[in-house]
């Protein structure tokens, strides 16, 4: 986790990236009417009596294979125990409540375990944290995890819906992510031992991840006045290399317009593979509020900073371009560090693009997908973003993400909510920062106005051999008009081709931070 070119490189080891949730059975293809069903909680793959426990199944794997992320929460029923059994033994590795497996101190200690929520919104008291877990649990052979709650109960009807299959309640939610390694891969099952021995491991690579490490490597300082139209330039004629750092700090009239557009554009051996807003691409979309990840920092000073591991064999370009209509200053810093480029190292790529003004519902008022970004080619999918303005009180986040990997029929990552996959719950307006998601700002959630949400993958990121296809479902309670920009990064063997191209008008599209901006650019 913590050695960031380590995404740079195509797994040697073959897996796929799986994840188990509490999704609604409803969803079972897009053709079918089930597919954008809610109450995606609850939901388990069957249930169990063990030695007279009654124990709810949320992962059943066949090994080889590695949980690398693991979120949950609750409504009233966040009292129960966890139970990971590894190669089908009957005793548990792991035994513990949510709090104590999940977001306490039994495995490891923050950030590795850790929680988001400070506390459950007002009349909403039986919600639970969230649970963020991102230690490993490796397997040979087998992996069942399950949940014993003695308050869940079977119901046949959801908020007046009736369900014929049933529907368990209190809610549980979670989304369980872990590699399937191919049968050739020899994993070491996990032992209690070899967790007790990690310590020292989890707690130095959890200082590291809560750090802030400056790359190591020259640096380069290029600062130049930009007026409209106009581009400032960096090129790099260096073998082997990486760019490790990239950071500008920017001054500006109107500085929300200028973190929109803005855009970075990097070329690698005459590829281009990013073309990104500054703003979206540093991780505070065009509102500055502080924020740090493993990948990305914004702070109040107006320096943005970026930590991906951008390599390249012999040349990089990095440029700057303002399609705004306003003059602006730029101070560029960028450093440079030794690469090994071997045959499956790839090119760092970020794309961008904003649904304008879209409505919230399609025209029978039902939910619909927006996409990401698809991508024919062999890589990596690193992490995304969402930027959106929201034009009403109501929550907007229902929606769940959809991933399809090399053209699989049913997504092999189906979540319960678009807050769920960035990594809170219970639409959470206030700020959070983490080594893997981020929230900068929520004013958004439940409010007019904007939010931000980030998530970039270490141990979760998803490996593909010919394609990939995110999607995140725009799930909202109001039928509106909002923004919803969306931002990808990844990493790519060369060649391949993306469905999202460069879009000028947007970037240039004059941006929305209060109901009054929304109204004026509606007239």
């Amino acid at each position: 986790m913590t050695d960031r070119s380590a995404l740079t490189y195509f797994p040697d080891k073959q897996f796929q990236h799986k994840q188990s949730s509490s999704y609604n059975r409803a969803s079972v293809s897009p053709d079918t009417a089930g597919w954008f069903a809610n109450a995606d909680m609850s939901h388990f793959i069957r249930v169990e009596e063990n030695s007279g426990r009654r124990e709810f199944v949320m992962l059943d794997a066949e090994g080889p294979g590695a949980i690398v992320r693991w979120w949950m929460t609750f409504y009233k029923a966040q009292d129960g125990m966890i139970r990971v059994y590894i190669d089908n033994d009957s005793v548990p590795v792991l035994l513990g409540t949510p709090k104590e497996l999940l977001r306490g101190s039994l495995v490891c200690n923050p950030p590795l375990a850790a929680s988001v929520q400070e506390g459950a919104p007002l009349g909403e008291e039986g919600r639970d944290y969230d649970h963020n877990f991102y230690v490993p649990i490796p397997f040979a052979k087998h992996c069942k995890i399950t949940y014993e709650c003695d308050s869940l109960r079977l119901l046949y009807d959801y908020e007046g819906i009736k369900v014929p299959q049933g529907y368990y309640w209190p809610d549980v939610f979670y989304n369980i992510g872990y590699r399937a390694y191919s049968k050739k891969v020899n994993v070491e099952s996990v032992t209690a031992g070899i967790l007790e021995s990690a310590r020292p491991l989890f707690e130095k690579s959890g200082e590291e991840l809560l750090n802030e490490i400056i790359p190591s490597g020259s640096e380069e300082m290029n600062g130049q006045r930009l007026p409209p139209g106009d581009s400032v330039s960096f090129g790099i004629k260096q073998k082997n290399s990486a760019v490790t750092k990239l950071a500008i700090l920017l001054d500006a009239k109107y500085f929300s317009q200028a973190l929109r557009s803005v855009v970075v554009k990097i070329t690698f051996d005459g590829k281009t593979t990013v073309w990104v807003p500054a703003g979206e691409f540093f991780g505070t979309g065009y509102t500055l509020y502080p924020h740090r990840t493993w990948m990305n920092t914004s702070d109040s000073s107006q320096l943005l900073q970026s930590f991906w591991v951008m390599p390249f064999k012999e040349t990089c370009n990095i440029e700057l371009i303002n399609y705004g209509y306003d003059t602006i200053h730029i101070d560029l810093v960028t450093g440079i560090s030794e690469y090994k480029w071997l045959k499956n190292s790839m090119y760092f790529g970020a794309s961008w693009h904003e649904y304008n003004r879209i409505r919230s519902r399609s025209s029978d008022g039902s939910p619909y997908d927006l996409n990401f970004i698809d991508i024919k080619g062999k890589g990596v999918y690193a992490g995304d973003q969402v930027t959106l303005y929201n034009d009403t009180w109501h929550w907007w986040g229902e929606g769940d993400e959809k991933i399809f990997v090399d053209g699989e029929s049913f997504p092999s990552s189906f979540g319960t909510g678009s807050e769920d996959y960035y990594g809170y719950s219970f639409a959470r307006r206030e700020p959070f920062s983490h080594p893997f998601i981020s929230q900068p700002v929520g004013i958004g959630n439940m409010s007019y106005g904007v939010s931000v949400n980030m998530r970039h993958r270490s141990l979760d990121a998803i490996p593909f051999s010919k394609s990939i296809s995110s999607n995140i479902e725009l799930w909202h309670w109001a039928d509106i008009k909002m923004n919803y920009a969306l931002t990808t990064y990844y990493y790519i063997r060369d060649p391949f081709e993306t469905n999202i191209k460069p879009d000028i008008e947007s970037v240039r599209r004059r941006v929305i931070v209060s109901k009054n901006d929304f109204t004026l650019d509606e007239k």
